[in-house]
C-alpha cells in the first residue's frame, strides 16, 4: 500500500508531501491544476522513463520519494535475487540531476532503472483512460485471466520447463544439422587427424631438437673451445691451477708472518676449489660432445617433418600445431558421437514434452474454471453500466505448439446489444464501452489481490448521471479489496470515496505551483459542490453535494 508521497523539483511541483491510506480515495481538481504532473511524478519514482524537461528549477535536481508498507512477502525473492534489504517498510527514491543523470535507490540502495520498475509493477498499478485499448491485447487478456486463476506460482514453473524445453530443441538442431553434414567434410578431418597423430608430436620436442641440432653442427669448435679452455685451467705451462697452488702456498706463510693476511688465503682457496668444479665440468663436456652424424641426420628429417606440417596448416608455432591436432580429435570425436548424442537428447526432449504437456494441461483447467466465473462477474457489472445486454466471455483457444504461457491462446469476446452474438472486443466494442468494461474487469480482479495500489486517471471520463453513480459504487466496492485511488471529475464518484484529496494551483510568487491537501468534511460538501455546478456554488448545488454526501458518509475526514 501507497502510503506517503514526497516530490521536490517536479515540473510545477517545488516540494509536495502527500500521505494516503488504505480504502478508496479520490482527487479532484481544476484541469491543468497537477493531477497528471501528480501521477508522472509517482510513475518516474516506480520506473518510467526520465523527461529530463520536468525539473522545476532547472538548477536543482529533482527528487521523488515514495513509501510503501508490504503486507505479504510476495516481493521477497526480487529483493533477495538483487540483494537487497526486505522490510515491510519499503522506500522507493528516483533522483534526476540537472546534468540529466537519473539515479533510483531501494531502501537507500542503489539499483538499476529495470530492477525499480519491477519492484514498482508488483505495487502500484496506474491505469488512464487509454490503458483501456490493453483490453484488445490478447496478452493482456490472458495475463487478466491468469490473475483471476492465481495460476502466477504454476505459471513461473511452466515457464522455466519452457526455458529447458527451448534448450534442448536448439540442442537436437544443432546435432542433427551437424549429421547432415556432408560425410566428405568428416572424412577431412580424420585424414589431417590421422597424420597429426602419425607425427607423434609430443610437447616441447621442437625446442629441444632445435638445440641438439646446434650443439651437432657445431660440434667441432665446441669441442676445441673445450679443450683450449681446460689447457688454460690445468695443462699450460703457465695453467692458472698450478699458479694459484703457488700463490696459496705463499700466502699461507705470510699468514704466518702478517696474521691480517691470513683472510687472502682463504678466498684463493675459495677460487681453486671453483675453478677445480669448473675444470672438472669442461671434462664432461669433451667426452658428451661427439659428431653423431646418424642421429644429426634424424634429428634433420625430424625438424624437416614439423616444419612442413606447421607450413600445411598455416601456423607459426609447434604448440599451435599441437592444440590444431587437439581440436580436430575432439571433432572427429563429437561427430562419432553424434548418434548417441542425438537418442539421449531425443529422449530428454520427450521426457520435457510431456512434462509441459502436463503443465499446460493443468494450467488450461485452471484457466477453464476461472474463466466462466470470471465472465459471469464481469457480465454482471457491465450491465450495471448502462450496457443492460451486454455479453462478455472467455474463449480459450488450443495451440498446436508451446508457447512461453502455456497451450491457450484466450480471446475476449463481447456484445452490448441484445440478439447480437459476441465477437472479438477489437471489432466491436467502443471507446466508451472498453471504458466501462475495463472497470469491470479491473473491480473483478481486485478480489483476488493481484495489486496492492490501484490508480485510475479518469477511467469515468464521458458517463454521468447513474452510471456515474453506479462507477462510484464499483469503486467503493474495490476500497474494501485493494486501495484504490481515483483522479475524476464526476461529483457521483467523488462522494463515494472515503477520502477526498484536492488539487489546485498557487500563482502567488514568482511562479505557478500545484499543491495537493485533504479535504475536510466542510470543504468536501462546498468541492463537491463545485463538480455539480461548474465551479458555481449555488445553495442547490451544497443541498445536492449534502444528499450525496449523506447517502456515503466520510470516514476518516
Amino acid at each position: 500500500m501507497l502510503q506517503h508521497l514526497h516530490i521536490t523539483n517536479y515540473a510545477l511541483i517545488e516540494d509536495l508531501s502527500v500521505d494516503f491510506t488504505d480504502g478508496f480515495s479520490v482527487i479532484t481538481g481544476e484541469t491543468g491544476a497537477g493531477k497528471s504532473i501528480l501521477l508522472g511524478a509517482l510513475g518516474f519514482v516506480l520506473g518510467d522513463r526520465a523527461d529530463t524537461g520536468v525539473l522545476f528549477d532547472k538548477d536543482k535536481k529533482c527528487v521523488v520519494e515514495a513509501c510503501f508498507k508490504l503486507n505479504s512477502d510476495g516481493l521477497r525473492p526480487i529483493f533477495e535475487a538483487n540483494d537487497l534489504d526486505y522490510d515491510t517498510d519499503c522506500i522507493l527514491r528516483r533522483e534526476l540531476t540537472p546534468q540529466k543523470k537519473s539515479r533510483a535507490f531501494v531502501n537507500d540502495t542503489p539499483v538499476t532503472l529495470q530492477v525499480m520498475k519491477e519492484i514498482g509493477s508488483q505495487l502500484v498499478d496506474i491505469h488512464s483512460q487509454h490503458d483501456s485499448l490493453l483490453l484488445t491485447d490478447v496478452g493482456f487478456q490472458l495475463h487478466l485471466l491468469d490473475e483471476i486463476a492465481q495460476n502466477n506460482e504454476l505459471l513461473a514453473q511452466y515457464k522455466l520447463e519452457f526455458a529447458q524445453y527451448n534448450v534442448l530443441c536448439h540442442r537436437l538442431n544443432e546435432l542433427q544439422t551437424m549429421a547432415e553434414k556432408n560425410i566428405a567434410e568428416n572424412d577431412y578431418l580424420k585424414f589431417q587427424l590421422d597424420e597429426l597423430v602419425k607425427a607423434q608430436l609430443q610437447q616441447n620436442e621442437y625446442t629441444e631438437m632445435e638445440q641438439s641440432l646446434n650443439v651437432m653442427e657445431n660440434a667441432e669448435e665446441i669441442k676445441t673451445l673445450l679443450v683450449n679452455a681446460d689447457v688454460l685451467l690445468e695443462n699450460a705451462d703457465s695453467a692458472i691451477l698450478p699458479q694459484l697452488n703457488e700463490l696459496s702456498s705463499a700466502l699461507h706463510r705470510l699468514g704466518q708472518l702478517l696474521p691480517q693476511t691470513g683472510e687472502l688465503q682463504q678466498r684463493v682457496e675459495s677460487a681453486q676449489v671453483e675453478l677445480k668444479d669448473i675444470a672438472y665440468d669442461l671434462e664432461r663436456l669433451q667426452d658428451d660432445t661427439q659428431f653423431d652424424e646418424e642421429r644429426m641426420q634424424e634429428l634433420q628429417e625430424r625438424m624437416d617433418l614439423l616444419n612442413r606440417l606447421m607450413m600445411k596448416h598455416h601456423v607459426k608455432e609447434f604448440d599451435e600445431l599441437i592444440s590444431l591436432r587437439d581440436e580436430l580429435e575432439a571433432k572427429v570425436n563429437a561427430f562419432e558421437n553424434i548418434d548417441k548424442d542425438i537418442e539421449q537428447t531425443e529422449k530428454a526432449l520427450k521426457t520435457q514434452t510431456k512434462l509441459l504437456n502436463s503443465l499446460g494441461a493443468i494450467l488450461h483447467s485452471q484457466r477453464e474454471k476461472a474463466a466462466k466465473s470470471f465472465s459471469a462477474d464481469v457480465t454482471q457489472l457491465a450491465r450495471q453500466l448502462s450496457m443492460p445486454h451486454a455479453e462478455f466471455r472467455i474463449m480459450l483457444e488450443p495451440l498446436t505448439t508451446f508457447s512461453s504461457t502455456g497451450l491457450d491462446q484466450v480471446h475476449f469476446l463481447f456484445s452490448a446489444n441484445k440478439g447480437v452474438d459476441v465477437a472479438e472486443l477489437s471489432k466491436v466494442a467502443s471507446g466508451g464501452e472498453l471504458s466501462r468494461l475495463m472497470l469491470s474487469i479491473k473491480s473483478v480482479v481486485s478480489q483476488h489481490n493481484y495489486i496492492p495500489t490501484l490508480i485510475f486517471d479518469e477511467i469515468d471520463t464521458g458517463v454521468s448521471g447513474e452510471v456515474a453513480a453506479k462507477i462510484g459504487s464499483i469503486m467503493q466496492g474495490m476500497g474494501r479489496s485493494l486501495q484504490l485511488i481515483s483522479i475524476t471529475h464526476l461529483p457521483q464518484v467523488a462522494s463515494k470515496a472515503q477520502h477526498h484529496f484536492f488539487i489546485y494551483k498557487d500563482n502567488e510568487g514568482q511562479r505557478t505551483q500545484s499543491h495537493i491537501r485533504l479535504l475536510k468534511a466542510e470543504e468536501r460538501v462546498t468541492e463537491i459542490a463545485k463538480m455539480l455546478s461548474n465551479d458555481k456554488v449555488t445553495p442547490e448545488a451544497l443541498k445536492a453535494a449534502e444528499v450525496l454526501l449523506e447517502l456515503h458518509p466520510l470516514r476518516g475526514c
